[in-house]
């Protein structure tokens, strides 16, 4: 694949912002089988746990001293990450929202996902040997979220991270690809991950 510039016009970014909070709109009305369509059936969903690392001082003056990278366990480290999940383990969680013994979300929680800052990284074109199908373009972006959660008998919690997403720019529109959740928290002791993030 080719890089094209990243030069984005302002109806190329409201397309891009109008995807977000589509989905955004779809997931906190738990509309999720409509969300399903927006996915790629190829898609890596991924939520890395994250360490606390010890300061390189070698790197000292250099940004990858201090960068976020370092503190990711995904699927390029020997950690464990948080999630790893494909189309048919989305497909399992979403369908599961609507069976009667879905216990851990009965009632259902009530979202509000905020998403903002959505910047486009890199643009290329279409043409490798794992592309989708009518994909003329790949996007990458990067995105940054709040989700509010609350649940009658419980405590409110806020979450809120970076989403590195990649998209298929396909004729039907934009499919999600890639998505690499990175949640900003040191522990976790939050009620649940099972959400789409």
């Amino acid at each position: 694949m080719s890089t094209l510039s990243l030069e984005t016009t302002p109806q190329q970014q409201r397309e891009l912002e109008r995807f977000y909070f589509h989905e955004a709109r779809l997931l906190d009305n738990r509309q999720y089988r409509q969300w399903l369509a927006l996915l790629s059936e190829d898609i890596r969903y991924l939520l890395p746990s994250r360490v606390n690392v010890q300061v390189d001082n070698r790197e000292r003056g250099q940004e990858s001293m201090i960068s976020v990278a370092r503190e990711l366990e995904g699927e390029d480290s020997m950690g464990c990450p948080l999630r790893e999940e494909n189309y048919l383990l989305l497909s399992l969680r979403a369908e599961r929202a609507y069976k009667i013994n879905s216990w851990s979300e009965s009632p259902p929680a009530r979202t509000r996902r905020l998403v903002g800052n959505i910047e486009l990284l890199a643009r290329e074109d279409g043409g490798g040997a794992d592309e989708v199908a009518g994909a003329v373009q790949q996007l990458s972006t990067v995105s940054n979220f709040h989700l509010y959660y609350t649940r009658p008998g419980s405590e409110n919690v806020l979450y809120s991270g970076q989403r590195c997403d990649t998209l298929a720019v396909t004729p039907a529109g934009f499919r999600l690809r890639r998505r690499e959740v990175i949640l900003d928290y040191a522990t976790i002791d939050l009620p649940t991950l099972g959400l789409f993030f």
